[in-house]
């Protein structure tokens, strides 16, 4: 459909999982893209896969929970497109820990990685659609479990519920600059970074996400391609004039008692 056509869009945290998946949609839709990561083995591998589909696509390296290179992520975007049109925070870090047990230092590395590094990585690309007096939009991959989520997930609970707060100040304070910033709270979502998590932290043998999908009303997980799906329209202008929203991407239904 081109929803994207002409857009340059980074994908923070775009290498694998939901990320990657929104890369993928994204060129599929017309956008020239950047994603960021960690390692450099995936992002390379995914903008490859990327090219030889007949997208344009970059690799950029860099570590969110680094304020300044979040920012130099998308100053690298501006320097090689001169602009940038859409931004996606996917990257995030899920591990464990309760009220009880969580360290200073795990609490920090929660807020560093899911919330301060979308906070700059917003600074850097709005700075650069309001200096350009340019439509732009945001979106925020978020969590359900930032409405209260399990005990073990304390401290990421905090974070992500400090990014619901920042995606509507955000989108109340530059409405005027015709930039719109959304966000996603996704659920449980079959990925290569959920099986490691539930291995390395529940014990979970093969055969998990089948037990899993058993348990959930669905009959299965969620699929980062629907989530990417969403995502592009709400960086499309085929969503209107939405902002502020922060939209519950999940088969439970807060508030919902049986």
């Amino acid at each position: 459909m081109g929803l994207l056509d002409d857009k340059i869009v980074l994908v923070n945290g775009g290498s694998q999982g939901v990320g990657a998946a929104i890369a993928r949609a994204a060129v599929r839709e017309g956008a020239t893209v950047a994603v960021t990561g960690r390692r450099p083995e995936p992002g390379e591998a995914l903008v490859a896969e990327l090219a030889a589909a007949g997208g344009t696509a970059r690799y950029v390296r860099a570590d969110l929970a680094d304020a300044g290179q979040a920012k130099a992520a998308v100053a690298e975007v501006i320097g090689a497109y001169g602009r940038i049109d859409c931004l996606v925070n996917s990257a995030g870090l899920t591990s464990r820990g309760t009220l009880l047990d969580t360290t200073p230092e795990l609490f920090d590395q929660h807020i560093a990685i899911n919330l301060k590094g979308p906070f700059f990585a917003m600074q850097a690309a709005v700075a650069d659609m309001v200096a350009r007096k340019a439509p732009g939009t945001v979106v925020n991959i978020i969590t359900s479990s930032a409405h209260g989520g399990q005990p073990f997930l304390a401290p990421y609970v905090a974070a992500k519920a400090g990014l619901i707060g920042l995606t509507r100040n955000a989108a109340h304070a530059h409405r005027w600059d015709r930039v719109r910033i959304n966000g996603l709270n996704i659920g449980w979502t079959a990925t290569e970074g959920e099986d490691a998590t539930q291995r390395a932290f529940h014990g979970a043998q093969d055969g998990w996400l089948d037990e899993a999908a058993a348990r959930v009303p669905m009959g299965r997980l969620g699929r980062p391609d629907e989530i990417a799906d969403l995502v592009v329209l709400l960086l499309s202008e085929r969503s209107g004039v939405v902002t502020g929203s922060v939209i519950d991407w999940d088969q439970n239904v807060l508030g919902g008692l049986d």
